[in-house]
């Protein structure tokens, strides 16, 4: 059993850290950037793209996330792409979030009362201008807690992406493991990485949610 310092265990797992950090980032944003334009088609009075953005969804909903990354990554192989394991799970990640996305931002936009889309029909807005100058931005204030949640799902599903052999913290936290056999330690430190970075964001997410529910009720 090889003897590592405690200093060079922590350093091994920061470095695992920042990809996991940016892994994070890159499926959240790159997701939200599909989603809107997700939402955007499937709110529209067109029913059989309604019905394709609901199969869409209703997949990536329905499958297990680590099923979803081996498609992801054999299956780019099969057809020829030659990818490495942090863009195939840059690419599943992506998909996954953009489906949750537009379904928790869907129900945000069916929220707004029909009579704020009568209201502004009443001024001569088109449908997207209604939805760019009235809808969506209270749907945006609406929509920031239930998303700010569902960032912390998506950093804990990073975890995941240690399968197609990306080195994450929890794949980092692995390999360590089975070089200096203290699995306590390290996967101790590994779930204190979780926290300090998941914690944060469900307390900002919590506050989110308690001004909106004041701002409801006109506190």
């Amino acid at each position: 059993m090889m003897d590592f310092p405690f200093s060079a265990i922590a350093w091994q797992l920061l470095l695992a850290f920042r990809w996991t950090v940016g892994l994070s980032l890159i499926a959240f944003f790159g997701g939200g950037l599909v989603a809107a334009l997700l939402l955007v088609a499937r709110i529209t009075n067109k029913p059989w793209l309604n019905r394709i953005i609901a199969t869409y969804v209703q997949i990536f909903q329905g499958t297990p996330l680590l099923m979803q990354l081996f498609l992801t990554y054999f299956g780019l192989a099969m057809l020829g792409l030659q990818t490495s394991p942090l863009v195939a799970a840059a690419v599943c990640l992506t998909l996954y979030t953009s489906a949750f996305l537009c379904e928790i931002w869907r129900g945000c936009v069916e929220a707004i009362p029909k009579g704020q889309w009568e209201a502004s029909s009443s001024l001569a807005l088109n449908y997207l201008e209604q939805l760019r100058h009235v809808i969506l931005p209270q749907a945006a204030r609406i929509a920031m807690p239930p998303t700010a949640g569902f960032l912390v799902q998506v950093i804990k599903g990073t975890a995941l992406a240690s399968v197609i052999g990306f080195v994450e913290i929890a794949k980092a936290g692995q390999m360590m493991s089975n070089v200096t056999h203290k699995p306590f330690l390290i996967y101790g430190c590994v779930a204190l990485l979780y926290f300090a970075l998941c914690y944060p964001i469900s307390l900002w997410s919590q506050h989110l949610e308690a001004r909106l529910h004041r701002s409801a009720h006109g506190h």
